[in-house]
């Protein structure tokens, strides 16, 4: 599988982060690729100008039309995904999801912002073409402990949440894996 990851936080040092950091741990050996895109580190102006000739903003387009699984991070910010995501999101073609396993990540400061994954940024992934969405994993600020060198860390719920949403994928993957073997034994 390419895999992509869309950080929409615009902090270095994030809750959102550090799960799409968890998810990566997980599925790298399932992985063709894994390519990371921390939306903040894009040209800002060019991401806010549509400048689509950026080498920048064309490397990262092409990157999601490339994928197989797209997982998307963000904070939570007054009921809704971060601004920072919903840019680059506009940027995508109206069909750039189709076809590809997305996996939305979510966090904020209380559960009353868990909605926010199904009535805000759901519809827009379904607009750009995400039939295969899997199950979208919210945590709070509270479900997560400081780590010196990691930053953030998961508690077990979420991890056990996380895990079941990867499950299809690292199924599939392992069953990939096992057809060669079928084949040739045959």
């Amino acid at each position: 599988m390419n895999i992509v990851t869309l950080s929409g936080s615009p902090s270095a040092s994030s809750r959102s982060a550090s799960l799409l950091r968890w998810c990566e741990v997980q599925l790298a050996a399932s992985a063709r690729s894994i390519h990371s895109i921390a939306l903040r580190e894009l040209p800002a102006t060019a991401l806010l100008q549509a400048d689509f000739a950026h080498p920048g903003l064309q490397d990262a387009l092409q990157r999601v039309a490339q994928a197989d699984v797209v997982l998307l991070s963000t904070p939570i910010y007054k009921a809704a995904y971060s601004g920072l995501l919903k840019v680059f999101l506009d940027l995508l073609p109206q069909d750039g999801l189709r076809g590809k396993q997305v996996l939305p990540l979510a966090t904020g400061g209380s559960l009353a912002h868990l909605l926010a994954l199904d009535y805000a940024l759901r519809p827009v992934l379904h607009a750009l073409g995400a039939r295969q969405v899997l199950d979208a994993v919210f945590a709070t600020d509270g479900q997560f402990q400081k780590h010196p060198d990691l930053g953030y860390v998961p508690d077990a719920e979420i991890v056990a949440r996380l895990t079941r949403s990867l499950g299809p994928l690292l199924e599939a993957a392992a069953q990939r894996r096992a057809e060669p073997a079928s084949v040739a034994s045959c």
